[in-house]
């Protein structure tokens, strides 16, 4: 009877730490892309030297944010003044750097100031790790480091250039190509409108295309997709400078079209309730669209525009019911309405929000460039403004966005890359 006691209670608590693995943010802004965790018990107060579990040096230069499995960390780095490619794997317990693998040699051209030369956050299977870089190269390694398969078909140039971090949909590795022109007229592309943007999808196994997803007429972005579900179908949500358009993932072809000028596109699509929520860049309107249209519907399918001066130029919006949170380029964070765009309240904070904020059991962590995060606890009156429960200041520059494991939050920083908490 003490045996079967015994092997029961090992039973029962062997299945509940099954339970509780660290959840996976296997992409950028996590599992679903919203920036949204399940999980509960995160820190809220840390310091450069008080509840970090460990600090671990990044060489190189790179604005990718972490992707998480289980015990593995995975970011992008560029070495030698931005000419290496490296991907970096880093023990998610103890802070090692497990391998930093050479995967290609770039050739430095035209970028902004507020992107890197590994800008685009890398995505797992829990097999696998795929990145891309600047220059259009693909790569796929396994938890080892040893490198599976590569795709350099493309010679990729944005005047901007490369920030769309890819996406995994069932056997798909789906990333937006949105380039500009290398000869005159150079404003094709960039400041002109084209036709020779599209979303690309890879078979994840062989690094093979499958089919390109043409957009029509649009200009460069860094946004990132997301994959939507519309009457039981799955879509890739996905934009573009001048759009916001669905993409069936089966074939690449385009469902449905919103126009709204402006570029370049950075920020990524928030969505909830049947609508998205984008804009293009500073000074043009924040649009709330309603994804089941056929064709091009800006005419029938956009619910309301707001201009306003807090339009993101790289944060993303973020979506938690009965909200939309925007991270405004003015250095204001507004909760607006969904159903109207009327704002409920707004904060201003000291820096600008090049990260995306993130959402955990009814807290947001807004992270500023400073590197300072503050962490706001909602009020369950959404028309009241959310109370500052802590202000975080670790001393580093951050463009990357925060990621989430366990009872752990993960920061990239200029220098290093923090594990917070216990």
């Amino acid at each position: 009877m003490k045996q079967t006691f015994v092997f029961a209670f090992v039973l029962i608590f062997s299945l509940t730490a099954f339970a509780q693995e660290p959840e996976q943010w296997s992409r950028f802004r996590g599992p679903n892309g919203q920036g949204i965790s399940s999980a509960t018990g995160l820190p809220t107060q840390w310091s450069a030297d008080e509840n970090i579990a460990w600090k671990t040096p990044i060489p190189g230069e790179g604005w990718s944010s972490p992707a998480i499995w289980n015990d593995h960390i995975f970011l992008t780095t560029a070495t030698d003044g931005g000419k290496e490619c490296r991907v970096i794997a880093v023990d998610r317990k103890s802070g090692n750097i497990l391998w930093n693998e050479l995967v290609f040699t770039q050739k430095l051209s035209q970028r902004h100031d507020r992107n890197s030369r590994a800008t685009p956050t890398p995505v797992t299977d829990g097999q696998k790790v795929y990145a891309v870089f600047p220059n259009g190269h693909f790569v796929a390694l396994d938890f080892t480091g040893k490198v599976v398969w590569k795709n350099e078909e493309l010679d990729f140039y944005s005047h901007h250039g490369f920030g769309s971090s890819p996406i995994i949909y069932g056997d798909l590795l789906i990333t937006p190509v949105n380039p500009s022109s290398t000869v005159e007229p150079v404003r094709l592309g960039w400041q002109l409108a084209w036709d020779k943007s599209y979303l690309w999808a890879l078979d994840k196994n062989t690094g093979k295309e499958r089919w390109k997803g043409m957009r029509g007429s649009s200009r460069i972005s860094h946004s990132t997709p997301v994959v939507i579900n519309v009457d039981g179908k799955d879509q890739i949500l996905s934009m573009a400078g001048d759009v916001l358009q669905g993409f069936d993932p089966a074939n690449g072809n385009l469902i449905w079209t919103v126009r709204s000028p402006g570029e370049p596109a950075v920020p990524g699509p928030a969505v909830g309730d049947g609508m998205a929520f984008m804009c293009t860049s500073p000074g043009t309107p924040i649009v709330a669209v309603k994804t089941d249209g056929k064709g091009d519907v800006t005419e029938t399918h956009v619910v309301w525009r707001r201009e306003d001066r807090g339009v993101p130029m790289t944060g993303s919006f973020l979506y938690v019911k009965p909200c939309l949170y925007v991270p405004g380029d003015n250095n204001t964070f507004a909760a607006l309405d969904p159903a109207t765009g009327t704002p409920f309240w707004t904060r201003r904070f000291s820096g600008k929000m090049d990260s995306s904020p993130i959402y955990s059991d009814g807290m947001i962590y807004v992270t500023t460039d400073d590197g300072t995060t503050t962490v706001l606890k909602l009020n369950a009156d959404p028309k009241q403004a959310a109370e500052v429960l802590a202000v975080n200041e670790i001393g580093e520059s951050v463009q990357a966005t925060l990621a989430v494991a366990g009872k752990q939050l993960f920061l990239r920083t200029n220098k290093a890359l923090w594990c917070i908490g216990k």
